[in-house]
Order: C-alpha cells, then sequence, then structure tokens
C-alpha cells in the first residue's frame, strides 16, 4: 500500500477501501499561531501509521483533534466510513483509545484498578452498582476485574495487580497505562510518545507488542504512533507522516522517508546520509 505526499497541499493520502480513520484538510490555529495546515491523513484498518516531526510540529495537536480536546477550524474527519464529530468522553464509545504521554495513571486506585477504569463506558456503570450495591454489581466487578488482569497478563505486568502505581518503576507504569488503553477493546488506538523514557530493552519490548497490536486476539486495531525514537517507528510502522510546522512535508514507507532530504533537513537538520535514521 502507498502513501503519496499532495504537492502544495501539504497532505497525505492513502486509498479509501478499509480505511478506519481520514482527516482531510485539518487546520489549527491559536491566535497568529499556525498550529495545522490542511493535514490529511488516512490509518488503514489494523495498519499501523507513524506521525514523526519536530517538535512543535503539530503531533500532539492532532492527536487532540481527532479526540475532541482541539476544535479544527477547518477541515473533516471520518471514523469507519462516517464523519466523526469527537468528544472527550463519548471515544471509547466509538472504539478509539489513547494513551498520553506521560503514564497518567490515578494514584489512589491499583494498578487492576486503574485498568479497570479503562473499559470506560462498562466501568462506569460496574462501579456505581458496587457502589450502590445494587443486585449482579459483585458479579459485573468480578468480571471486570478478570478482563483488567487478562490485559496485564498480556504485557507481562500481572504481578502487579494489587499494588499502587508510584510504587512502580517507570516501564512497568507504561505498560499499565498501555493495558489501560487496551482494556476498553479500541479499534483505533493512539499512541502518544509511548517510549519516552524507556531504555533500550523496554523500547524493543514495546516495539513486539505494538507489531501485534493489529492481530492480536481478541480483536485487532489499527495504531497511529507519535514518537521521536525513530528505531522504534522505522521497525514497527507500515507508513509514516512526517510533519513540519503544522504541515506534511513527506509520507511513504519507512524506506521512502528515510531517505527523503527534506525529512532529513526538517527533523534532524543533517544529511539524509549521515545514518541519522539507520
Amino acid at each position: 500500500m502507498s502513501m503519496a505526499v499532495e504537492r502544495g497541499s501539504g497532505s497525505a493520502s492513502l486509498p479509501s477501501d478499509g480505511q478506519s480513520l481520514a482527516l482531510r484538510g485539518i487546520s489549527v490555529r491559536f491566535g497568529g499561531l499556525v498550529a495545522l495546515d490542511k493535514v490529511s491523513l488516512t490509518v488503514p484498518e489494523r495498519g499501523v501509521v507513524g506521525i514523526i516531526g519536530p517538535n512543535g510540529a503539530g503531533k500532539t495537536t492532532l492527536f487532540n483533534v481527532i479526540c475532541g480536546f482541539v476544535r479544527p477550524r477547518g477541515g473533516s474527519m471520518s471514523w469507519a466510513g462516517a464523519r466523526l464529530r469527537p468528544r472527550p468522553d463519548r471515544l471509547s464509545r466509538l472504539g478509539i483509545a489513547r494513551t498520553l504521554q506521560g503514564v497518567g495513571l490515578f494514584a489512589g486506585l491499583t494498578v487492576v484498578e486503574n485498568v479497570m477504569v479503562g473499559a470506560a463506558t462498562s466501568a462506569r456503570s460496574h462501579f456505581a452498582q458496587a457502589l450502590l450495591a445494587l443486585p449482579g454489581s459483585d458479579r459485573d466487578e468480578r468480571a471486570l476485574r478478570r478482563a483488567a488482569l487478562d490485559r496485564l497478563d498480556e504485557l507481562g505486568v500481572a504481578g502487579y495487580a494489587d499494588r499502587s502505581p508510584e510504587s512502580l518503576p517507570y516501564p512497568v507504569r507504561k505498560r499499565v497505562a498501555l493495558a489501560r488503553a487496551l482494556a476498553s477493546g479500541p479499534r483505533l488506538l493512539l499512541l502518544d510518545e509511548p517510549a519516552g523514557g524507556l531504555g533500550a530493552d523496554d523500547i524493543d519490548e514495546l516495539a513486539r507488542v505494538i507489531e501485534g497490536l493489529p492481530t492480536r486476539s481478541g480483536g485487532g486495531c489499527a495504531v497511529a504512533l507519535v514518537e521521536h525514537h525513530m528505531d522504534l517507528v522505522m521497525r514497527v510502522c507500515a507508513q509514516v507522516v512526517v510533519l513540519d510546522f503544522g504541515r506534511v512535508i513527506a509520507a511513504g514507507t519507512p524506506d521512502q522517508v528515510r531517505s527523503d532530504q527534506r525529512v532529513a533537513d526538517a527533523y534532524l537538520g543533517t544529511d539524509a546520509d549521515s545514518g541519522a535514521f539507520q
């Protein structure tokens, strides 16, 4: 599958068949600052698309638009073939989940309780039932706990289920945060700098996890990945979109992006032949 840049329009397009998420001409301004300038891209069903660029390029703003935290001035979005008008409190119902640049875990809850909260749509009703001691609440809570433990086990951290997040090493907390996102059973997972603060071994393990997400048992999902670790992006992503000053300057396969001089100039400030993308 190929991805091409539409010259002069600041966009990256993919064939629309089987698409999960499509953005067309998304523009965002904060006062006089242009954060996104007619950005278009597509994340195909069960595909892994990387979004890279220097600090301030608009990557996180793009995620905030998809999640409904920022309203664009122009453009449109569609999700699973229908127009998307996102609201943060309804994302899980749409099958969209997001991790944060940090971990964002609740200090007052145990690890397993944090993951239980991740099943947002059902968790609210289950927790309300438990608080009111309604019939069936114990059964529902047990089922929710089992599902959360399954996600923790999937990521190799089930042994920390009853610990408090703040007592855990940072790499473990990052896995817990990912487990919480997966607990909602997303069809689209937005990963915002998941490798931040991790060492080489943890990044290697994270890469294996991301590679398995599109085909994971119980339902695969598409992945949009914002990340600064180029080795991770080039390993796990089938397509890469490059932003600079809010515009798409290049898009394509990892090999195509790696050899694009505009990417080297904008993102690294060096020659593409220098080996920085290796």
